[in-house]
């Protein structure tokens, strides 16, 4: 088994960035998910309720990022490592009520409220910022970024591949937003892992992934449609809950690349 795809996606909620090697950080890969939207009250701003989120691509700089609108590549802004005003707010992602934040940039908001047609904030995760995860499954000193609820999450081809084998059309992968896609293993493998080393690097599986009708927006066009969360209703529910891929928690950092073997070390 090998890493096939990583993934990071700095903006939650806007288009990933493919990575060939990457940095495993406490609060997930450097760079993922430490800027995100939020409204005038620090709730956080997602392509559940703005599917046009989908079509603004995130480009990695050395100093900076840039977002750019896919139908018209003129329409894009620069986003600085550094916060431009760093001014406090305190924000929310979920059950995370107390985030501590710095907003970006005026110029940033101008952009985002424009686009979206509503007064938002661009906020980045301070550094000194604790966010826990969720003590139930973590150990105590975890933390993530602005990710829904855990630092990585892990996704077999061969289990979107057994989804696509069921589905009246295709999905493709960045329906799931993985940070990791795993090569050669047998479909839904990874239910089973608990214990896992990446390159050099271990991780704990800590709980499955639980999905949301985001998987049903077409990252390409924004469209949204039943599937596929649909026909993963049939076969991938778990009380009320419909599960696909596995939520990790890392023990170690330093860097994965694509090609990296992937070692079970425990399972069920």
């Amino acid at each position: 088994m090998k890493i096939s795809e990583i993934w990071i996606y700095p903006v939650k909620s806007l288009a990933g960035i493919s990575l060939l090697t990457a940095q495993v950080q406490a609060k997930g890969l450097q760079y993922d998910r430490r800027w995100m939207l939020v409204d005038t009250l620090g709730t956080f701003i997602s392509q559940r309720t703005y599917p046009q989120l989908a079509l603004l691509d995130v480009t990695l700089h050395e100093a900076h990022l840039e977002v750019t609108y896919r139908p018209d590549p003129f329409k894009n802004i620069s986003i600085p490592f550094i916060p431009v005003t760093n001014q406090r707010m305190q924000v929310s992602v979920w059950d995370s009520n107390d985030i501590s934040a710095r907003t970006v940039s005026d110029e940033a908001d101008r952009w985002f409220s424009d686009f979206l047609g509503k007064k938002v904030h661009l906020v980045h995760m301070a550094e000194d910022s604790q966010r826990a995860v969720n003590p139930k499954y973590a150990k105590e000193g975890d933390v993530v970024g602005f990710a829904d609820g855990y630092p990585y999450m892990l996704i077999s081809e061969a289990s979107l591949s057994d989804l696509n084998a069921r589905l009246p059309e295709m999905v493709l992968m960045n329906r799931f937003r993985p940070n990791f896609v795993v090569a050669g293993t047998a479909p839904f493998a990874e239910d089973k892992w608990l214990d896992i080393q990446i390159g050099n690097v271990r991780f704990d599986v800590v709980k499955p992934c639980s999905r949301c009708v985001m998987v049903t927006i077409d990252q390409e066009t924004m469209q949204k449609s039943p599937e596929p969360l649909k026909t993963l209703a049939t076969y991938r529910k778990v009380g009320h809950k419909i599960m696909f891929g596995q939520n990790l928690i890392n023990r170690q950092t330093g860097n994965i690349s694509v090609g990296d073997p992937v070692d079970v070390l425990l399972q069920k």
